[in-house]
C-alpha cells in the first residue's frame, strides 16, 4: 500500500455535483477504493494562491490512483497530480490550508 498526496484543478461548476455524492456517500461503496476515495475527498484542502486542491490517498494502483480516476477523479478535477509519501505526511502537509467544503452550503 502507498499513499500519495494528490493535487489537481476542480472543474468549474464540478463542487456542487461532488458535494451532493459526497454527503450521499455516493462513492463509499465503490471497490476496492471507496473508503480511502472518500476519506481524501472530505477532507480536501484548497490552496488559495494556486488555486489547486489537496488530499492524501491510500493507493494500491499502477499508475496511481488510476481506478479513482477512471471511475471519479477525471469526471471532477483536471491536472491530477500524485506525490509519493508516508502515510500521514500529506494531511500534514497540507493541514494550513483551509478546508475546501468550508466555504460551500450543505447540499
Amino acid at each position: 500500500m502507498a499513499h500519495y498526496l494528490a493535487r489537481g484543478k476542480l472543474i468549474i461548476g464540478a463542487d456542487v455535483e461532488l458535494l451532493q455524492n459526497l454527503a450521499k456517500q455516493e462513492f463509499l461503496k465503490m471497490r476496492p477504493f471507496g473508503k480511502s476515495l472518500t476519506q481524501g475527498l472530505e477532507g480536501m484542502r484548497h490552496d488559495p494562491i494556486t488555486d489547486e486542491v489537496l488530499w492524501e490517498e491510500e493507493d494500491y494502483c499502477s499508475p496511481p490512483l488510476a481506478m479513482e480516476r477512471a471511475a471519479v477523479l477525471d469526471k471532477y478535477f483536471d491536472e491530477i497530480q500524485v506525490e509519493k509519501l508516508p502515510k500521514g505526511e500529506g494531511w500534514e502537509r497540507i493541514s494550513e490550508l483551509p478546508a475546501l467544503w468550508d466555504d460551500l452550503p450543505e447540499p
